[in-house]
This record gives structure tokens, C-alpha cells and sequence, in this order.
């Protein structure tokens, strides 16, 4: 484990696979287990980053194919940084753009499903070769080259506390022998990415990406390749199944195979359901853009389930939007007012929404720590 970067276990539960623990990172420290808010452009969608940091979110997720098409890595690079070019003080996770690129090509994991596998017709993927991806920038059209080299440099360029290597995102829908061939050029771009990064390391931590889709010998294959190389952390990506059940299954499989004294996140996963189950399994951190978007359609979070803003009771409720809750939202306004301001598309009502989802899902993992802790989950 390298000097600026370390992992504490500081308990495991006795009933389950759940632990808390302490990531230690050159902008701070992350509290594990925890949610990991997705800020895609260098910002949760409707918040600020001052904000951010001060509804406690430890850790923000930043796009890298995104940063690099606007406003350039090197444009960051130049302002000093992510951190300094978007204000933030709390660590930051970058992954290496190949989850964008290759949704370019499928979709969105739903449209996946929906399509079979099939690749979407004009798409923006030109070219994808043992060296890496050709594709066709969305917003000024020129042709940009992607490769584990390239990504890397960006999440240099970028500074990111901990970086992805540059990675294969294969369809649910694929036959076994194609998910070999995409699992071996994963292994290569992975080595090739973390070759390039210990060339110079510049004060950051590098996770794996565990692949292998639900077929059990491919996820232990990658665990047990990936596993043995000089990365800071492991990550577990790739089709994660099309339910909660497949979830859980693959979860319970692969967690045992991963090294225990190194941290794990947990991509694309952050929905209510499934971040109890998530915990129990041993993830340290997961991320998930699901409380911001639910926030902007209208959906706040309580231990109760959702409450609908724009409900027919809520034009008429002039009490907190959720009894009981502290954060700023809650503590000022009204379910009514909050009702008002989604019907007039007042764009504050985001704004509001997201600060209660996000202060949940704060003192949610709070809670789930304290559990843990007292080994009651």
C-alpha cells in the first residue's frame, strides 16, 4: 500500500461479510462502508461542490470521457486539477471513460437488455482493436482514440485520488466465448493501465476492475489475475446480472476471492434496495447516480419509502417534506412549497430535492456503520 494511500480495517461484523473500515487518501479521509455520490461533469447534478462537501459526501465519482470531450483533461490539468478547478476538498474517484464508450455502442444497461446484446445502429464507436477504441466525439464530432495509455493520462491530467484502468464493458447478452475473448483484452488493457500508472504514480491509488459477467469461472479467473498485481484496490464491474437476485449471488462469489486488506468499490450500484445487501457482502464503497436522479423527478427518500413531491396530498402538506429529517431542506421549507416549485419547473426544486437525497443516503451509511459496529448487520 503506498504512503499517500491507506486502508484500516477497523471492524468485521460477527453475521456477516459487512466491515467498517477507514480510507485514507491525500484529500481526506472515506469512512467505509459508504455511498459514493456520481458527479459526472465535476458536480452532483443541481448542487454546488461547496455544498457537496458540506452535506458530508466523502467521496464524489467524476466521468473521465466526459471531462476529456469538455472541457479537456488539459484544461483541468492546467487550472491544478480537479480538485481546485471544481472546488472540492474531499477525494475524488475517476473512472477511465470505457463504461461511456462502450454504452455508446449498446446503450444503457436497459436498452442492452431491451436490444439482446445487439450493437445500436449509428452509433459512435468507429473502431474497437486490441489497442484500444476509435470513436466519434458527441460533441464536436472529431475522432478521438482511447486506450489504457490515454485514459490514464487523463486521470493524471485530472488528479483524481483514485483512478480506473481503462477496461472491455461487454453485453448481458453475449455468448461465452466472446466474454472470454473481451475478459483477456480486459486483462491486458487493465496491465497495461497499471504498467503506465506505476511509471508514475503522482500520489494516486489505482483500482482493478474485476469482469467476467455472471459466469463464475471468468469472475474467479479475474479476481485471482487482477488480485496478484499492484493495485491499491479492486473494483468489481461488468454485467452485474438483470436483477437484485443475480446481484446478491455474484456479490457472494466473488467477495471471498478478492484481498481482504485492500478496499473494493462497487460500480454503478447505489439503489435503496440493494445497499443493505450490498454492505452485508463486504463492499467498502459503491456508487450511484440513482438519489440525485430520483431527487430530480421528484422523489424523496425516507426509511418508509419514497414520498412523491408532486403527490395530490402534497399541495396541501405545509409541513417538512420528511417529519423528523435535519437537513436544510426539511428544516425550511414545506412539502407544499416543494410541490409548487416542480410544478412552476423552478429549477431550485432540484436543487432542494437533492440536498434531502443526499443527506439521507450521508446518514444512511452512518447508520449501516454504527450496525456494523455493534455487529447487528
Amino acid at each position: 500500500m503506498s504512503s499517500f494511500f491507506k486502508f484500516e480495517i477497523l471492524h468485521k461484523s460477527k453475521i456477516s461479510k459487512a466491515r467498517v473500515g477507514r480510507i485514507h487518501t491525500p484529500h481526506g479521509i472515506i469512512d467505509t462502508p459508504n455511498f459514493v455520490g456520481v458527479g459526472t461533469n465535476g458536480t452532483l447534478k443541481a448542487l454546488d461542490n461547496k455544498l457537496v462537501d458540506a452535506l458530508g459526501l466523502q467521496l464524489m465519482f467524476c466521468n473521465t470521457y466526459h471531462m476529456m470531450l469538455q472541457p479537456g483533461t488539459q484544461i483541468v490539468k492546467q487550472a491544478g486539477g480537479l480538485h481546485k478547478f471544481i472546488g472540492r476538498k474531499n477525494p475524488i474517484i475517476t473512472d477511465s471513460g470505457g463504461f461511456q464508450v462502450f454504452s455508446l455502442a449498446y446503450g444503457t444497461v436497459k436498452d442492452e437488455l431491451k436490444s439482446k446484446g445487439q450493437k445500436r445502429q449509428n452509433n459512435s464507436v468507429i473502431k474497437i482493436s486490441e489497442d484500444g477504441v476509435l470513436f466519434r466525439s458527441y460533441r464536436e464530432g472529431n475522432l478521438v482514440l482511447l486506450t489504457p495509455e490515454t485514459s490514464i493520462q487523463a486521470q493524471k491530467d485530472l488528479g483524481a485520488d483514485i483512478i480506473i484502468p481503462f477496461d472491455e464493458l461487454p453485453p448481458y447478452h453475449i455468448d461465452k466465448k466472446l466474454l472470454k475473448q473481451s475478459l483477456d483484452r480486459t486483462h491486458r488493457w487493465e496491465k497495461r493501465s497499471l504498467d503506465y500508472h506505476l511509471a508514475n504514480r503522482n500520489n494516486q491509488a489505482m483500482y482493478s476492475v474485476i469482469h467476467g459477467g455472471l459466469e463464475r469461472d471468468f469472475r474467479a479467473e479475474s479476481a485471482k489475475y487482477l488480485g496478484a498485481l499492484d493495485f491499491d484496490g479492486h473494483a468489481i464491474g461488468g454485467s452485474l446480472g438483470k436483477n437484485h437476485e443475480d446481484l446478491y449471488e455474484l456479490l457472494n462469489f466473488v467477495m471471498p476471492l478478492l484481498p481482504e486488506e485492500k478496499p473494493n468499490h462497487l460500480l454503478g450500484i447505489g439503489d435503496l434496495k440493494s445497499v443493505e445487501q450490498v454492505v452485508k457482502s463486504g463492499i467498502d464503497t459503491m456508487d450511484s447516480s440513482h438519489p440525485t436522479r430520483c431527487a430530480r423527478h421528484g422523489l424523496l427518500f425516507t426509511s418508509d419509502g419514497g414520498r412523491k413531491i408532486l403527490a395530490g396530498s402534497a399541495k396541501f402538506d405545509f409541513g417538512a417534506p420528511v417529519p423528523g429529517c435535519e437537513c436544510y431542506t426539511c428544516q425550511n421549507y414545506s412539502m407544499s412549497y416543494l410541490n409548487h416549485l416542480f410544478k412552476a419547473s423552478e429549477l431550485t426544486a432540484y436543487t432542494l430535492a437533492t440536498i434531502h437525497n443526499v443527506h439521507y443516503m450521508v446518514k444512511l451509511m452512518q447508520t449501516y456503520r454504527q450496525l456494523i459496529l455493534e455487529d447487528k448487520i
